[in-house]
């Protein structure tokens, strides 16, 4: 009886749990639809008329150029930089070398270092090397921010692997690169995802380096479009909110296609060693 109370109370604790981070955004969307007026008036009814208009001005008014571009910039951040994690964690996690403490250290304190601290050295990289604005500087740079927590996240993973997986193909002739590709891979899908989908966020909603590396109109970014985008129509905000909900799409269509092995991968272990 008491086991089935709590459950009752844990059940009745995340269904309003849910409600509370759906409302905001059945909110957001529905007042997408409203006028100025309906908003401020009535922010809590549902509109008198359904002005889908305010999606497609939206729309035509440069979000969806924002919106590739982010979509461009993103995935190529997120794709480097879960490679590279999952290459540079394997040594770290199962091969034992010298200095690979080192190398851990050295990796692992990227963590430490604040993107603030580096705009100005990183500005002048890009200009010396004549990739200011240009999508690729821009992918290279946030990838770079994402590795160290990614690599130290799947080498944790990796860990939890049992050994005896890598000894017995190599008694069967296999290499290291084969052992990785058929073997470690396969069993790190989930912790592969959740590494992709915590970059595809932080990638999305980064504003800092794309206001700073990006001048031309044409290759910014939804977080500095919409900034920009605010600006220029601080009379319709219901225009606004409808661009905020069409680049919020992305990031949720990512979540639900990924959200199993993201799942698993922040809560289950492989097969343990």
């Amino acid at each position: 009886m008491k086991k089935r109370i709590l459950q009752i109370i844990a059940y009745v604790f995340f269904i309003l749990l849910a409600i509370i981070i759906i409302l905001p955004l059945v909110w957001m969307v529905i007042t997408g639809f409203k006028t100025n007026q309906e908003m401020f008036l009535s922010p809590f009814s549902l509109p008198e008329k359904w002005h889908w208009e305010n999606y497609t001005n939206a729309w035509s008014k440069g979000i969806g150029v924002y919106l590739s571009n982010s979509v461009i910039i993103t995935v190529g951040a997120t794709v480097l930089s879960t490679f590279v994690s999952c290459l540079a964690a394997y040594p770290l996690a199962r091969i034992h070398f010298k200095g690979k403490k080192m190398w851990i250290l050295l990796i692992l304190g990227g963590l430490m270092l604040a993107p603030q601290s580096s705009v100005i050295s990183l500005f002048r990289m890009v200009r010396i090397v004549g990739m200011y604005d240009t999508r690729t500087s821009l992918i290279l740079i946030d990838a770079a921010f994402r590795i160290p927590f990614a690599t130290f996240l799947t080498m944790t993973f990796y860990k939890s692997i049992s050994y005896s997986l890598d000894e017995s193909a190599y008694i069967d002739g296999a290499t290291t690169w084969q052992i990785f590709r058929k073997i470690i891979v396969p069993l790190s899908k989930p912790i592969i995802a959740s590494c992709a989908i915590v970059s595809f966020r932080a990638v999305w909603n980064e504003l800092m380096f794309a206001n700073i590396m990006l001048q031309s109109t044409e290759k910014k970014t939804v977080p500095v479009g919409l900034m920009n985008f605010q600006g220029m129509t601080t009379t319709n905000w219901t225009l606004v909110i409808a661009s905020m909900v069409i680049a919020s799409l992305p990031l949720v269509i990512a979540f639900l296609l990924l959200q199993k092995q993201f799942v698993r991968g922040l809560t289950a272990g492989s097969v343990k060693g």
